[in-house]
């Protein structure tokens, strides 16, 4: 592996072994949009990925690629005038996408956690950090109060917070932007979850913080058997962290096999353009590469394959749709034009 990981991370676990089992997770055709007044915003159209108990899933992109809609979409947060008007959401089977309000609530912060990337999301300013994760425990389990607070202890040291027992009868606003995100982590940690979809949480973290959270979601996964979805922009991280990844374009996944294969070889003319911008793999004194042009908007997609007109391979071909193909054993691709050269 090329790309520079988090030393904390590189150092974590080994991640469960692959079985039969079936999957946690299974989207299939996913398509989210958006009714609004200028026109249907395709935010996730057709995306389809699996994830398996005790992996975890790097989901990566630019901005406004469509991961977080993804995330929310699988958690039940979309909110109108967006909806998921077609495909399957899978977990253990049970398709999340017919279930009611009511249902996903039992799921919801249960079986299935979110950790978002604003964590005020998470917390509530009007409440002291005790009262809100002892809520969170006694919502769903039926243990007395000072079980839950010693489970609400244990949460915050799990995830480097210095003196428990004090930062438990702070508020939110007495903690800085990075200690918030670490009280939202930990919350997530509480029921040990079947399914966490994390959402950038890391972002607003120091990098020896950051190693430590990593490593302690990948001792969860290992151990627990939780299954992991991890959205992020950072490559870096991804490699690091993640058993297998998706590579999102335009609200679409382009790309996807395991992390080593994809970032060591990818096959997409955006992939490999994401990797080659990445800093650490550009000759010192010499400026970063970069991806021409702009992500085309949602509301108005391109005809035929929207990287056409960043792509460097695009030609006449790539103005039909393209399908998703397995050029190679275990890696989906949707292009015309993948980097196939030298394939055995």
């Amino acid at each position: 592996m090329s790309l520079a990981a988090p030393a904390s991370a590189a150092a974590a676990p080994a991640a469960v072994p692959a079985t039969a089992a079936p999957p946690t997770l299974e989207v299939r055709g996913l398509r989210t949009h958006f009714f609004t007044r200028a026109g249907v915003v395709k935010a996730v159209d057709d995306v389809s990925f699996t994830v398996r108990k005790g992996k975890i899933m790097g989901l990566v992109g630019e901005s406004g690629s469509g991961k977080t809609v993804t995330g929310f979409s699988v958690i039940g947060l979309v909110d109108p005038p967006g909806r998921i008007v077609d495909g399957e959401i899978l977990f253990h089977g049970q398709n999340l996408a017919r279930l009611s309000e009511e249902e996903m609530r039992k799921l919801r912060g249960n079986r299935i956690a979110m950790i978002f990337q604003d964590p005020m999301m998470t917390l509530n300013p009007v409440l002291r950090v005790d009262t809100q994760m002892i809520e969170t425990v006694l919502a769903h389990e039926k243990v007395d109060k000072e079980t839950a607070r010693q489970r609400a202890r244990d949460a915050l040291g799990q995830v480097g917070i210095p003196s428990p027992d004090e930062r438990l009868k702070s508020y939110p606003h007495q903690f800085s932007g990075g200690m918030r995100q670490r009280v939202a982590i930990a919350i997530a940690l509480l029921h040990k979850p079947e399914l966490i979809i994390a959402d950038e949480p890391t972002t607003a973290l120091d990098v020896t913080i950051q190693g430590q959270i990593l490593f302690e979601v990948q001792k969860l996964c290992r151990d627990s058997g939780t299954s992991l979805m991890w959205i992020t922009h950072d490559l870096s991280v991804v490699a690091g962290l993640a058993d297998d990844i998706c590579v999102m374009y335009a609200g679409r996944v382009v790309e996807k096999g395991t992390v080593d294969e994809v970032l060591d070889r990818p096959l997409h003319p955006y992939t490999r353009g994401l990797i080659g911008s990445v800093p650490s793999r550009n000759v010192r004194g010499k400026p970063l590469v970069q991806i021409p042009g702009m992500t085309p908007s949602l509301l108005n997609l391109p005809r035929g394959c929207a990287f056409r007109s960043r792509c460097p391979r695009a030609d006449d071909a790539c103005m039909s749709e393209p399908a998703i193909t397995e050029p190679l054993p275990g890696r989906e691709i949707r292009c015309v034009h993948p980097h196939l050269e030298g394939a055995a």
